[in-house]
């Protein structure tokens, strides 16, 4: 039992590249089988993950189950691997998603072998990432993550996929060009790219002197390389105005592309500040948390209005991750603010800001939960009437109304409904944000008022009104769609209800950061 403890998390990381593997060597013709084995694979690494979860000691709360093995010492690199709470959520919210996005991917008929193959690949590569505590691990699994979704939208998206697919690429790698880059000067003139050893190392360069082995002026080069962080990061999440290329990546992306790409990969870039950006350029981030907040703000007022503008249904929900991403970065914005003060600043500042951490990471992880299903049931709805043109519905809840109800249940915890999962992270992050930034978190309500004006019209444009003859005889859910999307709601429910379960193992590690 020590060796599988020992040796689990990269059993868990690894699993589905070696699954991948074993796909990519089937017959092209065994669709079915193909189907069903990918399900079966993605289903292992979330057993893993639970056993992860029960073994993972909440009182040390710290880095658990690491693994180091020194593959380039010259360099200063390692094979370092290792969770704590907020890395173990995301985790979580990777290995359920995965199977759920594959089981969704059923009606895809062409070329399934490689799209199982990609899919497979890209969860190895968001999970790589999550765990990694080396600079050189976590560049190796960020540009590995980007490559299966460039062609899973671009071989099985819409008619504008060449644009969308091209777009995705070019914004994605246009940051990690500045991030390359910083990496290497911070790993080259310290010696290592481990992340703890950085922690220590980095954050404690003196400012006014010279960097190790280059010469270069300390506060020159921190300034640089966090800023190349930020970008590559916020291009990411995406912060406005990085966001332009997520409306095109999202509507042109096949289902469960979409589901992946809102419920994981926008997480990571979000998951890179919490875990790279804040920590390793404390004073740095400080000094920009006003900025960080008004982007935020800016993301969630002009992320809901750009929603509410759209008849293109999943336009609509592709635009309402940005104004829900908002919050996240709102959050992280209170988290710079008093991570950097010497001490985490006074008892009530550090409060607040570990309060909005964890209201930012659970988001992240409601936020995953309610966009995989809104872009599945729009994808529901778009594989039976083939449009996803708001003006074109109505009256549909007349002919399927079970899944009218699912899409008012899915609607509402996006939109933040007491007793469903959207409402714990907003409101955690809104309490926590209130004394730092007040005058940002006052304006992002007009976001909040625009979040339901785009979720009624979303939904009333849909299911209500007068019945379009041409929908009359639509077929009612599968139990194949049932099975995708049911899960994802008893979570919803069960984090609005009792978000303890999740939020206890990612407070302990906040908590800890503060210390």
């Amino acid at each position: 039992m020590d060796v599988i403890l020992n040796n689990l998390l990269i059993l868990t990381v690894f699993f589905p590249l070696a699954s991948a593997l074993v796909i990519f060597v089937m017959p092209d013709d065994a669709k079915n089988t193909i189907k069903r084995l990918a399900l079966l694979f993605s289903l292992v690494p979330l057993v893993l993950v639970l056993v992860m979860w029960f073994n993972y000691d909440r009182i040390d709360a710290g880095m658990q189950f690491q693994t180091m093995v020194n593959w380039f010492p010259s360099i200063g690199s390692s094979f370092h691997i290792g969770v704590d709470g907020i890395s173990l959520a995301m985790l979580l919210l990777t290995t359920l998603l995965t199977p759920l996005a594959i089981l969704a991917s059923f009606e895809i008929e062409e070329n399934v072998r490689t799209y199982m193959f990609l899919f497979l690949l890209m969860e190895t590569a968001m999970m790589g990432l999550f765990v990694s505590l080396d600079l050189i691990i976590f560049f190796i699994f960020w540009e590995f993550g980007l490559v299966p979704m460039y062609f899973l939208i671009k071989l099985w998206g819409g008619k504008d996929r060449e644009y969308a697919s091209f777009k995705f690429i070019i914004y994605t790698m246009a940051g990690s060009l500045g991030l390359l880059l910083a990496i290497q000067v911070m790993g080259i003139s310290m010696g290592t790219f481990d992340i703890p050893q950085l922690m220590h190392d980095w954050v404690n360069l003196v400012p006014g002197t010279l960097l190790p082995n280059t010469g270069i002026p300390v506060d020159l080069v921190k300034g640089i390389a966090f800023w190349a962080f930020v970008i590559a990061f916020a291009i990411k999440v995406p912060i406005w105005p990085f966001h332009t290329w997520l409306p095109d990546a999202h509507t042109q992306a096949p289902t469960a592309g979409s589901m992946i790409l809102a419920g994981v990969l926008l997480k990571l870039g979000a998951y890179g500040f919490i875990r790279l950006v804040i920590p390793l350029f404390p004073v740095q981030a400080h000094l920009t948390a006003g900025i960080l907040a008004v982007l935020g703000m800016l993301s969630i007022v002009l992320g809901a209005y750009a929603a509410f503008g759209q008849w293109d249904f999943k336009r609509l929900v592709a635009y309402s991750s940005i104004n829900h991403m908002g919050f996240v970065v709102l959050g992280i914005a209170v988290m710079a603010y008093a991570y950097g003060l010497p001490g985490g600043g006074d008892a009530g500042l550090s409060y607040d800001a570990i309060i909005a951490t964890n209201g930012a990471v659970m988001q992240m992880f409601n936020h995953g939960l309610s966009a995989a299903g809104m872009f599945f049931l729009v994808g529901v709805i778009y594989s039976r009437t083939h449009t996803r043109d708001l003006k074109e519905y109505g009256g549909i809840w007349t002919v399927m109304p079970v899944y009218g109800m699912i899409l008012i249940f899915t609607s509402m915890a996006s939109l933040g409904l007491p007793g469903l999962n959207g409402f714990v992270g907003e409101f955690m992050v809104t309490r926590g944000a209130w004394s730092v930034f007040t005058v940002q978190l006052a304006l992002s309500m007009i976001g909040l008022l625009m979040t339901g004006a785009y979720i009624l019209k979303g939904i009333g444009q849909t299911l209500h009104g007068p019945l379009n003859p041409r929908w009359a005889g639509l077929p009612q859910m599968t139990l194949r769609e049932h099975l995708v999307i049911w899960p994802l709601m008893a979570l919803m429910l069960s984090l609005g209800v009792w978000p303890q379960w999740l939020l206890a193992v990612i407070n302990d590690t906040v908590t800890k950061l503060f210390s």
